[in-house]
């Protein structure tokens, strides 16, 4: 063979090998692997597109070792890290309408949710979001849980009164609700919550769903637990990958990604679904949890509050404005459908 020939075959070899190659993206997550679904939903994300993907490879990093959780989206958007998993409402207080894309209070409810967000306008909505803010991140909506509890308190809650003077950990657009009634309100990482509970630095806390919250031990400092979630009805996760990485992978990567965010869709709300009467079962015979049950006029009070909110945020924020009505004009619409078909002693 001569010299000219082997060069080519060299070329041609060195070509394939770099057409072949993978990109490895790594990824922090919001929420540690130790945490079920919350936690695993990342690692499972990861899992399945490392096994369906000759492109892409992702490397899964738990909160704090690449970046701290509130971080995340900045570290994206400026290249430092590849990607995020993580839930928008988070960035609340970086961007006003971040939590209409994670959880809303009195809001949909996980089908009606996806429905927005997937055939509607939602998904528009939040990648609009990213980019009209400076934020160089492709947004994919990738999984939901089901309904959350509306906490572990110390004490029992009888009216709004008890919950003035309270200092108490709360997500997204709830907390804006629940300081309209007197509550003193912060944004903990999951893991910082149960030792500021432990040490009194605050009274209260939500966090997740009932077998997420068993795993966090609430239950040995605040015996009783609330319900229903008003505040997070259902929860989105999201994937943020840095737009200079998303458009380097290319479409077949890009549609593996996507594909792998729809699967964690399906198993994040059935997991939920299947598991959680377990620990609630638990909670109340094995660990002593009283659980309780708002009353109409609590429920009257939340709801008063968190309309007050909206009306607030309208007027402060016009893109909060157009996707709330945007949201709004899709739920009546919805409302038609489940008005016929759910059961009527339901």
């Amino acid at each position: 063979m001569n010299i000219k020939l082997i060069a080519a075959v060299a070329s041609i070899a060195l070509a394939g090998g770099a057409a072949n190659a993978q990109t490895t993206i790594e990824m922090t997550a919001a929420f540690g692997k130790n945490l079920p679904i919350l936690g695993t939903a990342g690692i499972e994300f990861v899992e399945r597109i490392n096994a369906i993907s000759d492109e892409v490879e992702f490397e899964h990093y738990d909160p704090g070792k690449l970046v701290p959780t509130f971080e995340a989206l900045d570290a994206v958007s400026n290249g430092s890290v590849d990607a995020a998993f993580a839930a928008s409402g988070y960035w609340q207080g970086k961007i006003t309408a971040a939590s209409l894309f994670s959880a809303v209070p009195f809001g949909p409810e996980a089908g009606e949710f996806m429905g927005w967000i997937l055939y509607d306008d939602g998904a528009k909505y939040w990648q609009q979001m990213y980019d009209m803010n400076g934020y160089n991140v492709r947004a994919l909506p990738c999984g939901v849980i089901a309904p959350e509890t509306s906490g572990w308190f110390k004490n029992e809650i009888n009216s709004v009164e008890d919950l003035k003077g309270l200092n108490m950990r709360f997500f997204g657009l709830g907390a804006k609700a629940m300081e309209k009634l007197g509550v003193s309100t912060s944004l903990l990482a999951g893991g910082d919550i149960f030792p500021a509970l432990e040490r009194g630095a605050i009274d209260a806390t939500e966090f997740s769903m009932p077998r997420i919250d068993e795993r966090l031990g609430f239950y040995k400092i605040a015996k009783y637990n609330y319900f229903p979630g008003w505040h997070q009805p259902a929860t989105l996760f999201e994937l943020l990958i840095n737009k200079d990485v998303w458009e380097d992978i290319g479409e077949t990567a890009q549609k593996q990604i996507e594909t792998a965010c729809l699967a964690t869709f399906a198993t994040t709300f059935a997991e939920g679904e299947a598991t959680n009467y377990a620990a609630m079962v638990r909670n109340v015979e094995e660990h002593g949890v009283i659980i309780k049950q708002w009353t109409p006029e609590m429920l009257d009070a939340f709801e008063g509050a968190w309309n007050e909110v909206v009306e607030e945020l309208k007027a402060e924020d016009a893109f909060f404005a157009e996707v709330w009505d945007d949201l709004q004009e899709y739920r009546a619409g919805y409302k038609v459908w489940t008005m016929n078909y759910l059961p009527r002693n339901r």
